[in-house]
């Protein structure tokens, strides 16, 4: 059975498309699982971890009005920081992935386990909001691969 990073992959290159992230939460984690893949440097440009949000707006361009009124874990971060690495790097596939994996930072608007997944691409872009539960690693490890799954959907549905 071919794991969620290959099929990615093997969508990618048939397209001819290249990708980025852009992570928080994840620390990395979803660029890590892409570049599992042998080859994966064909159609993999590079990620930001973007962890603060000085470098989600220094690097990623997400606007300080966004994370002031919607904070960075929200929808609205997400979309930018997916928007941003698409436009930084030059790719045909951004990904932004923000959340609070725990076990402390959440609230009661914005518990552990919150985290936003945004693809951007040609044909616009999605954001998913999700729930997990877990530990901070099984946070990480869910929201990683939802990622993939959202990535793959992108990449079929697109045109």
């Amino acid at each position: 059975m071919e794991r969620l990073e290959e099929i990615v992959g093997q969508g990618l290159l048939q397209k001819g498309w290249h990708i980025a992230c852009a992570e928080s939460c994840t620390g990395g984690l979803l660029t890590s699982r892409l570049t599992d893949v042998a080859g994966s440097s064909a159609y993999v440009k590079g990620s930001v971890v973007a962890y603060s949000n000085e470098i989600k707006a220094r690097l990623l361009g997400v606007s300080e009005e966004t994370l002031r009124i919607y904070g960075a874990v929200s929808e609205q971060t997400a979309a930018e920081m997916s928007e941003g690495i698409r436009r930084t790097i030059g790719v045909d596939v951004g990904v932004g992935i923000t959340g609070i994996a725990g076990p402390g930072g959440g609230t009661a608007e914005k518990p552990v386990g919150l985290v936003y997944i945004s693809v951007s691409g040609k044909d616009g872009t999605v954001v998913q909001e999700h729930h997990f539960r877990g530990t901070r690693s099984e946070i990480k490890r869910q929201s990683a691969e939802h990622a993939l799954s959202l990535i793959s959907n992108y990449i079929r549905r697109s045109q």
